[in-house]
């Protein structure tokens, strides 16, 4: 039986994250952990959590195997040091840090302890995204979200929401290697709100671009690719759709399917649980989730220059 800690029982947490978490008692002691003691007591009951406490230290003074964080981005930097320092496994949710150094330091620091460090990038575990992913030979790869009239600065947009479209983005080229060129748009109004940005990254065989419209008219996200055997879709997560010369085929997830199946945070929990029954691989790549993260802090220099 693990134990594993749980602190940050915010919206993020109780929509997609504890009800999962409540399914997976017989393989989890879960130890949820909140300042505000009705809160907790409140969450404990409804789902049926034996354990808590009312401060991350004490949370830290518990037995643990890992811990689930889930509190403000600000936060993530020392919370996940923390924790690695005590000698847990950490999933923590997107991003990191909107600091590149921190996020280079904090891996380098789990790499040193032998420790998962996870950033929760559902998108990888959603089914029909990984039917996309495993088609051979993608040629253009375009993943866009678009939002309705949304008011947000650049920097917050991009760490907050265009994170998801790069992240899908290079997860679907499987591998950008060493070698690809980077370039960058940003239009923002005039009260430095964004509107558009978009981020395309050539390699020495695939075309790569992640889109934020934020006055796109409607919330969708879409991700598509191309290659010799067809052209690929999948819209809001959900429909699936494989267009070939000879055949054009729709599939949606069956009736039954959770939503948190669907948008990939069950597989995703099970995942990183799995991972630390097994002491197995990082479920998402260190190595791509830094190349996230770089590219979103290139978004953001080129969002300043504006």
């Amino acid at each position: 039986m693990l134990n594993i800690g749980v602190i940050g029982l915010g919206n993020i947490a109780q929509k997609a994250y504890l009800p999962v978490m409540a399914q997976l008692q017989d393989q989890v002691n879960w130890v949820l952990c909140s300042r505000q003691p009705t809160k907790l007591a409140q969450l404990q009951a409804q789902y049926h959590f034996s354990d808590g406490c009312l401060s991350f230290e004490a949370l830290l003074a518990k037995s643990l195997d890992a811990v689930f964080i889930h509190t403000p981005t600000n936060t993530h930097y020392t919370l996940v040091k923390q924790a690695l320092s005590h000698g847990l496994h950490v999933f923590v949710d997107k991003p990191l840090s909107e600091n590149p150094l921190e996020v280079a330091e904090l891996y380098k620091l789990a790499a040193q302890q032998g420790l998962l460090l996870t950033v929760g990038f559902n998108r990888r575990f959603v089914p029909q995204l990984q039917k996309l992913k495993s088609i051979p030979n993608k040629q253009l790869i375009n993943v866009t979200k678009t939002r309705v009239d949304t008011r947000q600065p650049a920097a917050f947009a991009i760490y907050d929401l265009m994170i998801h479209t790069i992240d899908t983005a290079l997860y679907l080229a499987n591998d950008v290697g060493l070698s690809y060129n980077v370039q960058t748009y940003c239009k923002q109004d005039a009260n430095q709100q964004l509107q558009v940005a978009q981020l395309t990254v050539e390699t020495a065989s695939q075309l790569i671009t992640a889109t934020l419209n934020m006055q796109g008219g409607t919330n969708q996200e879409i991700a598509s690719l191309q290659s010799p055997h067809g052209l690929f879709t999948v819209d809001n997560l959900t429909q699936y759709t494989a267009k070939t010369a000879t055949d054009n085929r729709q599939q949606q997830p069956a009736d039954w399917e959770p939503t948190l199946v669907t948008r990939g945070f069950d597989p995703m929990i099970k995942a990183f649980i799995t991972a630390l029954q097994t002491n197995g691989e990082n479920p998402v790549s260190p190595a791509s989730s830094l190349l996230t993260h770089q590219l979103c802090h290139t978004m953001c220099r080129q969002a300043q220059r504006r």
